[in-house]
């Protein structure tokens, strides 16, 4: 039996998310795809394999995804498709993410688990049934420069909400600013704890392009921006 489970796979739709604002974008995203065969397609890149090691020891939901190359320095290399994560106590739902790198995917996984689900049930009462994204791939520039998005590299996730179990739904474009106390205060401290752990983060406090999502993607060379 496979050690992955065989998903349906679906790019998400993205919102506009970049370090430079305003411009427009470059490209399409794939057409959804379907993974027919219960072998797993591995990617060769270095280190991916560990990856998934410990991606599935994290007991993520998700099934590795072949490597491809859509031009214009647009790839999908070493990606998986999330179904789901783990929290300390159960299942952690996701929806409208594409292809993700294993590596941002490992990230993720720690920080919904230690940053996201545990500040829920300390400031809010209740753990996270579902996490809410505006996607991850897509092939296009960084606005405004002619520099590729970490998104064309499926380097990076757009994140737009947090369900509760209990049935709150906590968006970055109503709570940020607006809701609880409570509430303001568990998406300031997700978006801290979220800076710990990627290497560039971005939301409201940015620019108006993120008003409504934070932008998560890898670590390159170690630096970090926090925003």
């Amino acid at each position: 039996m496979s050690k992955w489970p065989v998903l349906l796979l679906a790019a998400g739709s993205l919102a506009g998310c970049s370090v430079v604002p305003s411009g427009g974008e470059r490209g399409t995203e794939p057409s959804p795809r379907q993974v027919t065969s219960t072998q797993p397609r591995i990617s060769n890149a270095p280190g991916v394999g560990q990856c998934l090691s410990e991606l599935g020891g994290a007991r993520a939901g998700f099934v590795p995804l072949p490597d491809e190359y859509f031009g214009d320095g647009c790839s999908n290399i070493g990606t998986v498709q999330l179904s789901s994560l783990q929290s300390d106590q159960a299942q952690i739902a996701l929806s409208n993410i594409g292809p993700v790198t294993c590596t941002v995917a490992e990230t993720l996984a720690g920080w919904a688990r230690y940053g996201v689900d545990r500040a829920a049930r300390q400031l809010l009462g209740s753990p996270i049934r579902s996490i809410e994204t505006f996607g991850s791939y897509s092939c296009r520039n960084v606005a405004g420069s002619g520099r590729l998005s970490a998104h064309a590299t499926a380097d990076a996730i757009d994140v737009a909400a947090f369900v509760l179990e209990d049935g709150r739904r906590i968006s970055v474009e109503q709570g940020w600013n607006g809701g609880t106390d409570a509430e303001r205060r568990f998406l300031r401290l997700v978006h801290e704890s979220a800076c710990k752990r990627f290497g560039t983060v971005l939301g409201p406090n940015y620019n108006a392009a993120h008003y409504n999502h934070f932008h998560v993607e890898k670590v390159i060379d170690g630096s970090a921006f926090c925003r």
